[in-house]
């Protein structure tokens, strides 16, 4: 009896384990998770499905209204249709010499279905992404076909632990420096050059040891012609 009561507490036990970490693990996020700052990069939204007997209808994503893009543009899915809603900028900006005065602040993707055990990912290209910035948080909302709703709004503040909802977060990188690419360069080439001076030392040696070679054969050639002349002299 006792045994029973062990082995039911230890199932029990990892069962909550398992449940868990899945919850933790399975939240709408961004693939891939950086992006260089000031440019412009495809991004997809990973949703995966965390309910056993529903399915996933609707994904809303909410765009940083502070770090306004002027250029989003979603990928089609078969079965998906995509909304996109824009907003008036309080300040225009100024892309490549043209003014704009409104940005995207929401793509919803509804009418599609993700089924329990399976994830789906919305591409969208976006640009031109801040420079001023270490990340952009995108609060994204998902929506079940049982009208369950789950909101992935929370902001992970640093030093604490991931909240339970946490919304998915694009890091931005600083550009790789123009000097490192001549860096790089500069070290190709010199690579480059001392790999041709070595092939031209090795075909240099390698062409006088077959001049001696031959030379040596001719040699010995008259050597053997002289000996023999000798003895017909000698005879």
């Amino acid at each position: 009896m006792k045994t029973s009561r062990v082995s039911f507490a230890a199932a029990l036990a990892a069962g909550t384990v398992l449940v868990l970490s899945g919850t933790a693990f399975a939240h709408v996020s961004v693939q891939p998770g950086d992006a260089v700052k000031g440019g412009y990069a495809t991004i997809n939204f990973k949703v995966p499905n965390e309910r056993d007997n529903a399915s996933t209808t609707q994904l809303e994503v909410n765009f940083p209204v502070d770090q306004p893009l002027t250029s989003v543009m979603p990928q089609d899915i078969p079965g998906w249709t995509v909304t996109i809603e824009k907003s008036k900028l309080d300040k225009p900006l100024t892309v490549h010499g043209k003014q704009v005065n409104e940005a995207v602040t929401k793509v919803t993707w509804s009418g599609g279905k993700i089924e329990p055990g399976k994830f789906q990912q919305f591409p969208v290209s976006v640009g031109k992404l801040p420079d001023n910035a270490d990340q952009m948080v995108f609060k994204a909302i998902q929506t079940y076909d049982n009208n369950e709703v789950v909101r992935w709004i929370e902001e992970t503040k640093a030093g604490a632990a991931e909240p339970q909802n946490p919304a998915p977060v694009l890091k931005l990188t600083a550009a790789k420096a123009a000097d490192d690419h001549h860096d790089d360069d500069k070290g190709a080439a010199a690579a480059k050059d001392e790999k041709g001076h070595d092939e031209a030392a090795e075909s240099s040696s390698d062409t006088t040891a077959r001049v001696l070679g031959v030379a040596g054969i001719v040699l010995g050639l008259g050597g053997v012609a002289f000996g023999v002349a000798s003895r017909r002299r000698a005879s």
